[in-house]
């Protein structure tokens, strides 16, 4: 037996066990997500702000251009006895999977997406999640990207075909049917604007707490005027 989560000893489970018998287990969908990789268990590392916001951008720039496909932020992938949950995967609308009632079912897809997209997080490891990405490929997609945050690059991988770093203006490929023409600058740009924001209110706090300063300070010299005053007409 041996523990496997954030925390030691907060979940113990087999060294070793099937597809089917994880697919069971009822902590699999936490946050973060557990994914089945050669045959273990292993616990997503949480993402963080820039994660997050890359995430959220990405779905609905997609999901605005109104095709055929729909991006999805971790959605569960099994395939190829494997089940992963990449960050974003875009998908075609006749693939997605519903349930009796025309609604989409809540276990994820038993396929690989058309397009899988990772965004590496500091605590995650890149040949993990490259790893995952060329399952992926191996298995039915079409196109894949590694975002890399920290070096503002972005690996670009796709079927039959070395992988391409990409990086400032270079445009990005997406899926033929998609109408997007991206840059990885245009990728990271709500990045910088987010930075710059906090920055500048930072600096607008400081600035605020300056002239309160000021204030005060000439609020008190008033006073201490107008109490000098007071004693020198009482003297008189």
């Amino acid at each position: 037996m041996k523990n496997i989560g954030l925390m030691p000893g907060k979940i113990t489970v087999p060294e070793s066990r099937t597809l089917e018998e994880f697919l069971k287990l009822r902590y699999i969908e936490e946050s973060p997500a557990w994914e089945y990789i050669n045959g273990e268990a292993i616990q997503k590392p949480m993402g963080g702000a820039k994660h997050s916001l890359l995430q959220k951008r990405l779905v609905a720039v997609i999901d605005g251009l109104g095709s055929n496909y729909e991006a999805f932020p971790e959605l569960r992938c099994t395939c190829g006895n494997r089940s992963v949950v990449p960050d974003v995967v875009v998908i075609s609308t006749n693939q997605l999977p519903l349930d009796e009632s025309g609604e989409i079912i809540s276990s994820g897809i038993d396929f690989a997406p058309a397009w899988v997209i990772e965004i590496l997080s500091p605590a995650q490891s890149q040949t993990k999640v490259t790893g995952n990405i060329l399952h992926c490929l191996k298995n039915g997609s079409q196109l894949g990207w590694l975002i890399d945050p920290s070096e503002r690059c972005i690996l670009v991988y796709q079927p039959n075909s070395l992988p391409d770093l990409l990086a400032g203006k270079d445009i990005l490929p997406v899926l033929e049917d998609l109408n997007l023409t991206l840059s990885v600058d245009e990728v990271f740009f709500c990045l910088v604007t987010s930075e710059k924001l906090i920055q500048q209110n930072s600096e607008f706090r400081s600035q605020n707490s300056e002239v309160k300063q000021a204030l005060y300070l000439a609020l008190r010299r008033i006073v201490v005027y107008f109490n000098k005053l007071k004693s020198a007409v009482l003297f008189l």
